[in-house]
């Protein structure tokens, strides 16, 4: 296992899973600038560090995240607004179009920027006390940091628009029917399933594991266009060393031992 620490942000490695861990539970991992930024500088190194498989995303303490650091919010003119909000595009950005699987493990509260980073994760796995709120209307703000697209992907655009617009608390009982949530842990045990989940993942052939990611980033094709994207993206894997090395293995019937070839 390696630790190092960025601002507010806790980066360790276990088993080629990479745990990076929001911390600042004295204020509910509540996210400022300098942890946005680390967050960011956590994603974007453990993406492109080669003995990483998957990603899991969590809170230090209670709580995965209660949002935007509202002490933070002091009066700037229209371009320092601007450039706050484009740093706070960069995770996502990182989360949904990274090639590594990426799994949030949510205790206590998930509220605003904390729900958009729970919705920009490829899996959540939230304790069944878990809560989530899409809080951003309570502060009259347009909710941000990608929810606006990732949420209607996981809900479907008319439970969106109404956790959006409502900003009413649900549980994690609820965000697991609605498919927000993709497994429920005892308290205390989301982490530890979210690394059960990561370590299955990172056993995966990881060319594949991107190229799906990849064709998943943005679901609503047409059919001619899925069907072009499996054309060019299967005809690669095809002629990967990792493809050749499953099918040995199935013949030979034994477990495969992938590369990234």
């Amino acid at each position: 296992m390696t630790d190092t620490t960025k601002p507010g942000i806790k980066v360790e490695t276990l088993n080629r899973v990479a745990i990076i861990t929001i911390d600042n539970p004295s204020r509910r991992n509540a996210i400022g600038r300098s942890l946005r930024q680390g967050l960011h500088q956590a994603l974007k190194a453990s993406m492109e560090n080669e003995e990483v498989g998957a990603i899991v995303l969590t809170g230090a303490g209670e709580h995965f995240s209660a949002g935007a650091d509202i002490s933070e919010m002091r009066e700037r003119v229209i371009p320092e607004y601007r450039e706050l909000h484009v740093e706070s595009s960069l995770p996502i950005l990182q989360m949904t179009s990274g090639r590594k699987p990426v799994i949030a493990a949510v205790e206590g509260v998930a509220f605003g920027g904390g729900l958009s980073l729970a919705c920009a994760a490829d899996f959540v796995v939230a304790a069944r006390t878990a809560r989530f709120c899409a809080a951003f209307m309570k502060i009259g703000l347009l909710p941000d940091i990608g929810i606006l697209w990732t949420l209607p992907q996981k809900v479907g655009r008319a439970k969106a628009t109404e956790l959006l617009s409502l900003a009413t608390e649900f549980s994690a009982e609820e965000a697991m029917h609605m498919g927000l949530v993709s497994q429920l842990s005892e308290t205390g045990r989301a982490l530890d399933d979210a690394l059960a989940l990561a370590q299955s993942l990172s056993a995966n052939p990881p060319i594949s594991t991107a190229l799906i990611k990849s064709a998943l980033t943005n679901f609503n094709h047409s059919l001619n266009e899925s069907l072009n994207i499996e054309i060019e993206y299967q005809s690669v894997l095809r002629a990967t060393a990792d493809h050749k090395e499953a099918v040995n293995a199935f013949l030979e019937k034994r477990p495969p031992r992938f590369s990234a070839q």
